[in-house]
């Protein structure tokens, strides 16, 4: 049985393996790996060469775009490749900015985004910029007469996520974009949970951007895309050569491109009977903990919410503690997002939806996915009670059993 360190001392861990955090990072797919590895060795040249090495690559990158576009209902002159969600957040919500300040400095978002669009508001606030954000129900919903209330003279851009990285709320985004749309303010979304997942289509949802990353439906890390509604007035993220229609200076990372394209093609293929797994696991997950397990909650919208996600609230214990013996026990979760894993602060989407601190830092997160089996979910209803009623002996505040 192998072994990890924690805290200075060796501790047994389990041979079983079960990955539940799949919000965080999916698997990179085999046959994503295997249709990216000619683009290393054999087709190598740079997109923008005009000899038959770089036009090889061109029309492999050129195929790619045309996948992404096709899975959201756009033109492939309107996407933008990126190194991810983050690029692709930072690109709207600055390029967006800088591009229409003569027409306004406003920006409206909500208090439960990810942090890869809170941070750039903050930077665009020390700029000038004014930043509403709007609060959410206890679901994580947020209320789109109150984006219609907030929009002013001076509104240039809404940003508003499809659905939530933690809680797994689904926002109503196309009923959002109609307000927006009508009022002649550009809209974002932060798609990077939901393309891929649930099936999305610009038009129908009202946007003029939308934001996706590779690793999140099985493809590369590092790659992703940014859909720019074709006459957004926008600012070039990176300015140098005249990649990306000068929208993206850099040449372009091809292999991890190709590897997006054949996630999206992959995708397309298992959507729906995708769907219907996560659906039939996640709500058994959910069902499971909240009838054997004291003192817990459903957190997120019980039923608008994406097919793959679990989370729970857990009184008396602390979130990593669990992450960390449930790991022992051969079992990968989160207690929020990847991205603030290193923060000791209790989640700023559980606070915004009415968890007190000391139940949000009591939180965990399981998200399913491609590989995940009927079977995992029985070993996680085994060992979660057993662990939260060890953790729990120790804590001086639970007064159960």
């Amino acid at each position: 049985m192998p072994y990890e360190c924690y805290g200075g001392k060796n501790i047994k861990i389990m041979d079983k393996k079960i990955y539940l955090d799949y919000a965080a990072a999916a698997p990179t797919d085999p046959k994503v790996v295997a249709a990216m590895q000619p683009y290393f060795f054999d087709i190598y040249g740079n997109p923008s060469s005009l000899h038959s090495f770089g036009q090889d690559a061109k029309r492999a990158l050129e195929d790619a775009r045309e996948k992404v576009a096709s899975l959201m209902g756009a033109s492939s002159t309107e996407i933008v490749f990126t190194s991810g969600g983050t690029e692709s957040n930072n690109f709207a919500l600055k390029g967006i900015a800088y591009a229409n300040k003569g027409e306004g400095n406003h920006i409206i978002t909500s208090s439960i985004e990810h942090h890869a669009v809170t941070e750039p508001c903050e930077f665009l606030e020390k700029q000038g910029f004014k930043i509403t954000y709007l609060k959410v129900d206890k679901y994580g919903l947020i209320n789109p007469q109150d984006v219609k209330d907030a929009i002013n003279d001076k509104t240039i851009l809404v940003s508003i996520m499809h659905a939530n990285n933690e809680i797994g709320t689904i926002e109503p985004i196309a009923e959002i974009g109609k307000i927006v749309k009508e009022k002649g303010v550009y809209f974002h979304t932060d798609g990077v949970q939901t393309f891929g997942h649930i099936p999305l289509n610009v038009d129908d949802l009202n946007v003029d951007l939308l934001s996706l990353s590779a690793h999140k439906f099985y493809g590369p890390k590092g790659v992703g895309a940014l859909y720019i509604r074709k006459g957004t007035k926008i600012s070039p993220f990176l300015e140098g050569g005249d990649q990306e229609k000068k929208r993206r200076a850099s040449t372009e990372n091809v292999p991890s491109i190709v590897g997006l394209g054949k996630a999206v093609d992959l995708v397309r293929e298992t959507m729906d009977e995708e769907m219907k797994k996560s659906y039939f696991l996640r709500d058994k997950l959910i069902k499971g903990i909240l009838e054997t397990i004291d003192n817990t909650k459903l957190n997120g919208h019980p039923l608008l919410r994406l097919p793959n996600n679990v989370n729970i609230s857990v009184e008396y214990v602390e979130g990593e503690s669990m992450v960390l013996n449930l790991d022992l026990e051969g079992i990968a979760c989160s207690t929020g997002s990847a991205c603030t894993s290193s923060s000791l602060e209790p989640s700023h989407v559980l606070l915004a939806i009415g968890i007190a601190p000391e139940s949000a830092h009591g939180s965990l997160r399981f998200t399913l996915g491609r590989f995940t089996q009927d079977e995992d979910i029985d070993y996680v209803l085994e060992v979660l009670p057993r662990v939260i009623k060890k953790l729990r002996a120790m804590s001086p505040l639970y007064k159960g059993e």
